[in-house]
């Protein structure tokens, strides 16, 4: 069957069959992602030359035991291979089938089959059959299918060359259908007729799964409620009467192709790994061991790169500032625009090596243990067992901890992980709980080794995690959804890290932050600068004479001057109007309205509020200097009270605020990528908020 020069190519198969690496490789780095028409869900897209002549569109589909969906990303499998208008249908699909597990794959195998769409078996994983004694026949397979099968390694890259031969130049489906429906054709033959469908088999789907198509309207989907009724079209019978018909034939199939011997000591490993691994004390002390042993490179490695590009940025925008005439275009770029992609590109380390972390622990076959052993105690909050890697993973960043909930199939429980996650204190937090509890907490030694501020910390981190269990729990009982939650996983062999694949993760992460959510992430920092750039009336133009004193040269340093105007500007721009108008509504927190602009301009990112006190209190322009921060903080006075402003009460106060509130728009950026719209991000918004607010006001109400 000749295919047309640029044709459009699926990749199918059940998860863990190598769909993902058969990607990689036969795409590289020439990848992109982006929405499927008509649905809110990520398609990863490819190009991949298959002769002088074809270049081939590879689309990734979502892994799928069967066409039957349980998550929303399994649905749009059977939506684009039933619709021959979908802008993504393919010309052919490649169906990855793992030889060691080959009976369960080809239940999805077979159901393509029988759509009459060319199909190209990819075999995949025959070493680890080989080591588990098993022998597949592959000219028997392709006898008995008359389909091309090409053998593969999608760990190794071997067999991909002849894999492209047979994509460039496939075949027919020589045989008949594997499952013919013997019941409920009456209205099979009627959804025939109906919208022209020619293959019986799709038609039955289109029968089975009207009520998740997303070709049909309404109206349509109601027409099709009312014939089930009238032809008595059970559903869920039917499919297990398919099921059953299916393995019947598969059975027959795989003991002509398959011959069993004793296993080698691979599977046995795994078994002896495992009795390790997912013990059911021994394996969660593992578990807590590698996350500590993970987050702890995390922050060593990543503080480095972060430096470097923070103090590259810095010095990129000096530079700019310094050859670019003055004005308003380019204080917007160096003020701006500069430091707005430097907000973006700050992140791009922690996101690079934890995505680098968690795609080992995927390639390796131990993420799979650990969502198995999770499961049973986040199902009690509301998540479940995959739940755990993003709610960890908010230690470091609660960027790529959103980005990471993707593999977590429920909607409900998808989005409840990211509605809690980033009550898990990031390390953004840490400049802000270091000074404040600097300022409160005793620095007191115990034994030597133990140290208050160091406890007052962990009790930071420990309030986190329990406000998020809770969090979780209420909105289990809160929202409702008719989908229900089922937990299946296949535990893989061990395996070494296939290095590519690792990568190419790394790469694909990085790219949908950058460009994705910095996107968001630069408007919004373009808006801050333009609010503490500006204010209302004339107070802006007058700051010099207005903040210094008449004789200020004999008083002040040139660097003092520089900073009593730009505190001045600060107090008197849209952004420091805006923390005195909402100073009667932070005041029963115990905050003023120098505080109010910090709660503004931190929700850039929450670390800056530790150069907006700088600022405001005219420290010096080294705004990372804690000690004179700590130093004018403590001198502050209450001009209420005639006491010390950062008391017990207000600093206490102003942590757990802190430690519950959305201050970051990096954040909500990531979570309206991820959720396709503004409703979650605004209403999660809100409800930290609100947890913040008064959780504070209770806390500063009770010690003042």
């Amino acid at each position: 069957m000749p295919l047309k020069s640029h044709p459009k190519i699926a990749l199918l198969g059940n998860p863990n069959s190598g769909k993902s690496s058969l990607f990689n490789h036969l795409t590289g780095l020439n990848q992109k992602i982006g929405n499927f028409p008509g649905v809110t869900v990520d398609m990863k897209s490819g190009h991949c030359k298959l002769d002088d002549n074809v270049t081939a569109e590879l689309i990734d589909l979502p892994g799928v035991y069967s066409l039957y969906p349980r998550s929303l990303d399994e649905k749009i499998v059977f939506d684009l291979l039933s619709n021959v208008n979908h802008a993504s249908y393919p010309d052919l699909v490649v169906v990855v089938v793992d030889a060691s597990n080959i009976r369960r794959n080809l239940l999805l195998f077979s159901q393509i089959y029988d759509l009459g769409i060319p199909v190209v078996m990819a075999l995949n994983m025959l070493d680890v059959a080989i080591d588990a004694g098993l022998t597949v026949d592959i000219e028997a397979l392709k006898k008995e299918l008359g389909i091309q099968v090409v053998q593969i390694n999608a760990r190794k890259g071997t067999g991909i060359e002849d894999l492209k031969k047979a994509l460039a130049a496939p075949k027919l489906n020589a045989h008949e259908p594997m499952f013919v429906p013997s019941e409920g054709m009456e209205l099979v033959d009627l959804v025939k007729s109906t919208y022209g469908i020619e293959n019986t088999y799709l038609a039955y789907q289109v029968a089975q799964q009207s009520e998740d198509i997303t070709w049909l309207d309404a109206q349509q989907k109601s027409q099709m409620a009312e014939w089930k009724r009238e032809f008595k079209f059970y559903g869920e019978r039917l499919q297990r009467l398919e099921t059953v018909a299916r393995y019947q034939k598969i059975n027959e199939l795989v003991s002509l192709a398959l011959k069993e011997a004793s296993p080698k000591k691979k599977n046995q490993l795994t078994r002896q790994l495992d009795a390790i691994f997912t013990h059911r004390i021994g394996g969660y002390l593992i578990f807590f061991f590698i996350l500590f042993v993970i987050f702890q490179a995390i922050f060593a490695w990543a503080s480095v790169p972060m430096d470097f590009i923070d103090s590259t940025v810095a010095q990129f925008s000096q530079w700019l500032a310094n050859r670019l005439p003055e004005g308003v275009l380019t204080s917007l770029f160096t003020e701006g625009v500069i430091p707005g992609i430097g907000g973006v590109l700050i992140f791009v380390p922690q996101i690079a090596l934890l995505f680098g972390f968690i795609a080992v622990l995927e390639e390796s076959g131990y993420m799979a243990r650990v969502v198995f052993l999770m499961d049973k105690i986040m199902r009690r909050f509301g998540l479940n067992g995959k739940s755990v890697v993003p709610l960890i993973s908010g230690v470091a960043c609660a960027i790529p901890a959103v980005m990471a909930t993707r593999n977590i199939d429920n909607w409900k429980e998808r989005i409840i992980t990211i509605m809690v996650t980033p009550l898990m204190s990031c390390s953004a937090r840490l400049p802000i709980y270091t000074i404040l509890i600097a300022i409160t907490v005793p620095d007191i030694n115990y034994f030597g080794v133990i140290n208050l501020h160091g406890i007052a910390l962990m009790g930071m981190y420990l309030l986190g995690f329990f406000a998020a269990l809770l969090s979780a729990w209420l909105m289990k009982l809160f929202m409702r959804t008719k989908e229900r939650s089922y937990f299946i996983m296949e535990l893989p062999l061990y395996k070494s890290p296939r290095w590519i694949n690792v990568g190419v993760t790394i790469v694909d992460k990085v790219k949908a932050f950058v460009f994705e959510a910095g996107k968001i992430i630069l408007a919004i920092s373009i808006v801050l600068w333009v609010l503490a750039s500006y204010g209302p009336g004339d107070a802006m133009d007058h700051a010099e004479e207005n903040a210094l004193p008449a004789n200020w040269q004999e008083t002040l340093s040139e660097k003092e001057a520089e900073n009593k105007i730009a505190a001045y500007k600060l107090e008197n721009s849209y952004a420091g109007t805006m923390g005195k108008w909402i100073e009667p509504v932070i005041k029963p927190l115990g905050f003023d309205w120098k505080i109010g602009i910090a709660l503004i301009t931190s929700f850039a990112a929450r670390e800056v509020f530790v150069g907006t006190m700088a600022t405001i209190y005219s420290v010096g322009v080294d705004a990372d200097d804690e000690s004179t921060i700590k130093s004018r903080m403590r001198a502050e006075i209450n001009p209420d009270t005639g006491k010390p402003m950062y008391s017990t009460a207000l600093s206490i106060s102003l942590l757990i605020f802190y430690a519950f509130a959305m201050q970051c728009m990096s954040t909500v950026a990531v979570v309206y990528r991820e959720t396709k719209g503004w409703k979650w991000p605004l209403i999660q918004t809100a409800y930290m908020t609100g947890l913040a607010y008064l959780s504070s006001l209770l806390v500063y109400q009770l010690l003042k």
